[in-house]
């Protein structure tokens, strides 16, 4: 694998594009030699679900787009960011158990504290800001066949 991949989309803040944030990188991860089927993959999942939802709900209509962005350096660290226009940091809010939202900062951050990463918020030039992961990147070893070689 090379040592620096990258890739990049900008959606509409749209709650639609939520689901097109998660494909997008889940292909883009398949691609880079993650199984769509794997516990990482399911966690990246609901991060990137998170993370996009906040940038769409949250920016009240300040950010007309949001772009995902994944970077993976040296088959070692895997980082996964949400940028929008709009000023606001996210907050860490005490939410009750009935209320309906929240807890995504909450669950990303504890997401990844699982997996062995980081969850940091950083301003961008343009005055917005991005919230973005660092995991190890640990994907799991093909099969080996008969012959010695690995499966495809």
């Amino acid at each position: 694998m090379a040592d620096h991949l990258e890739a990049s989309v900008t959606l509409p803040s749209d709650p639609a594009s939520v689901s097109t944030a998660r494909s997008y990188v889940l292909d883009t991860l398949a691609e880079w030699g993650l199984p769509p089927e794997t516990e990482t993959a399911d966690t990246i999942r609901l991060i990137v679900s998170e993370l996009a939802t906040n940038a769409v709900q949250h920016t009240f209509g300040q950010s007309p787009t949001f772009t995902v962005d994944l970077v993976l350096d040296r088959d070692e660290r895997l980082r996964v960011g949400v940028t929008d226009s709009h000023p606001r940091f996210p907050k860490r809010l005490p939410a009750a158990v009935q209320q309906d939202n929240g807890r995504g900062m909450v669950i990303i951050r504890w997401l990844t504290a699982e997996c062995g990463g980081k969850l940091r918020v950083r301003p961008t030039r343009e005055g917005g800001k991005t919230v973005f992961i660092e995991l190890p990147w640990a994907v799991p070893a093909r099969p080996v066949t008969a012959a010695g070689q690995q499966e495809p």
